[in-house]
């Protein structure tokens, strides 16, 4: 770097950031579509952005600094499985939490194992850095699977499993990168799953509380703006992290947990939370695979890449299967889904993260073993990611037809005791064609207006519904919950929800 005398920030220096910095988001941004439309995981260009920039790039930024990008890459992961936790349905992860809990520990034993006697006997790494190496690569990225898996119409049962491992096992592995990457011999085995056990209940104790105690206030506290209520959802959830951290538990399990209670939980504006939080978490991935795109010098990848093409093909096709095929024996899931979720393990930001850590740490080959990651991530993903629609169709995955959820939003009339409850009916939506009178309200709530084709009007008891509509429902704060209920019922299953069955609706916010 140029060595000289420093001279202070000025406003055209600001003004020349803030370009560069704009600029490089509406690329990002451009990204997203042309990823959508291929169907290559975002994080690929974002990555090729940083490179671009980086030393051996047309920016020729000169940046080594491992640390600040271990920091910042942990403040976007946290944001990262705040909206993912957020997104996540509980009626999907609910009957997927044993098999993903075990693919989460189980599944990152083994793959650890497999992969780093692969990485030793293979590709000659010294022990230490098989075992970092393999630890890292086993953390499925949550970033990358939420992305993907969310365009797939896969059964829940799949995505539910697929989502929740994501959110689960960053926290065994990064302890067991950081026990592989400390200075000195390795403690016992024993001791470093109890240590384990231990961090994921204080983990799982705190979020599970943080998350539950921040829903109540925010259901029963009107904050005198509806803006304030992404922020302070968001804000619970960083919260939670800290305090996990802060009382030696895993703060990633922590934040997960609480967004996934509040996601679920009959929160006001919700549909408003939910686009701040996907817009906060694709900055944050932006602003990570960037970073993480200019740490890499790509001269010095050469002599990694067969390593690192090695190393993956171990893990894709030996280490991953045989952990999904021994943790998901108890549970008898069809082999169809076993392959499927063998191949959609998918690797992004958080390996190349993680492989900071021993960066660091000052491990020795610390540098070779990021760029072994480094190329593994890019390599796989590229391989994976696109092929995961092709392989669900193979197998016959597909969802389905299903009935579109509606949009509920909810704004509390905290004087008056009730609610103000926004519905959207969806393309889809089996509501359409439903009557007013048929939608069979609780008593306490009421339609009191729709809006067709951007005109208003109070509606009949005959007025038949349509696709488009956007209908103001208030009810009382005793019915507030069944009236949520029975108009979700009555879109998946129609007039004669209930009668024939269909459940009377999750409670979640679409």
């Amino acid at each position: 770097m140029r060595q000289g005398r420093e001279r202070p920030l000025t406003v055209h220096h600001l003004n020349q950031l803030l370009l560069v910095c704009s600029l490089v988001l509406l690329i990002a941004v451009a990204a997203v579509r042309i990823s959508s439309r291929s169907g290559l995981p975002s994080l690929l260009v974002y990555l090729a952005i940083g490179v671009a920039m980086g030393q051996d790039g047309i920016g020729d930024i000169q940046f080594d600094n491992a640390e600040l990008v271990q920091v910042i890459g942990y403040a976007a992961l946290v944001v990262i499985l705040a909206e993912g936790g957020l997104g996540t349905k509980w009626k999907e992860a609910k009957p997927a939490l044993p098999a993903a809990s075990a693919l989460a520990l189980g599944g990152v034993a083994v793959s650890v194992g497999v992969t780093a006697a692969g990485a030793h006997y293979l590709t000659g790494l010294e022990w230490r850095q098989a075992l970092i190496v393999g630890a890292v690569v086993s953390s499925t990225d949550a970033a990358a699977v939420f992305s993907v898996l969310r365009r797939i119409p896969l059964p829940s049962r799949i995505v539910g499993t697929l989502e929740a491992e994501s959110g689960f096992n960053d926290a065994p592995v990064v302890i067991l990168v950081v026990a592989f990457s400390t200075a000195g011999p390795i403690e016992h085995w024993y001791v470093l799953l109890g240590e384990i056990a231990l961090e994921l209940a204080i983990g799982a104790a705190i979020g599970l509380a943080v998350g539950w105690l921040g829903s109540w206030g925010l259901r029963h506290v009107a904050l005198p703006a509806s803006g304030l209520y992404p922020i302070a959802v968001l804000s619970i959830a960083v919260a939670a992290y800290a305090a996990g951290a802060m009382a030696h538990g895993s703060g990633f399990l922590a934040v997960y947990l609480a967004s996934m209670v509040m996601g679920n939980a009959r929160l006001p504006h919700w549909p408003a939370t939910r686009g701040f939080a996907d817009g906060l978490g694709w900055l944050a991935q932006i602003g990570m695979f960037v970073l993480l795109g200019l740490l890499v010098t790509p001269h010095e990848l050469g002599d990694d890449i067969l390593p690192a093409l090695v190393i993956g093909l171990v893990l894709t096709m030996v280490a991953r299967p045989l952990s999904v095929v021994l943790c998901l024996v108890p549970f008898r899931v069809p082999w169809q889904e076993q392959a499927l979720m063998s191949w959609a393990g998918l690797r992004g930001a958080v390996p190349i993260i993680l492989a900071t850590i021993p960066m660091v740490e000052g491990v020795d080959g610390s540098r070779r073993i990021f760029n072994i990651v480094f190329v593994l991530v890019v390599v796989y993903t590229l391989v994976q990611g696109p092929t995961l629609p092709w392989l669900a169709r193979k197998l016959r995955l597909g969802k389905g037809d299903e009935a579109a959820d509606l949009g509920i939003e909810s704004a509390p009339l905290e004087r008056l005791r009730g609610h103000l409850l926004s519905v959207t009916i969806p393309e889809g939506s089996k509501m359409h064609g439903v009557e007013v009178s048929e939608l069979r309200l609780p008593p306490g709530s009421a339609v009191t207006l729709v809006v067709r084709d951007g005109t208003s009007f109070v509606p009949l008891p005959t007025t038949g519904l349509r696709r488009g509509d956007e209908l103001l429902v208030v009810a009382t704060d005793p019915v507030r919950d069944a009236a949520e209920a029975r108009l979700r019922a009555v879109g998946h299953g129609g007039k004669l929800a209930g009668w024939l069955g269909t459940g009377e609706g999750d409670g979640r916010h679409g």
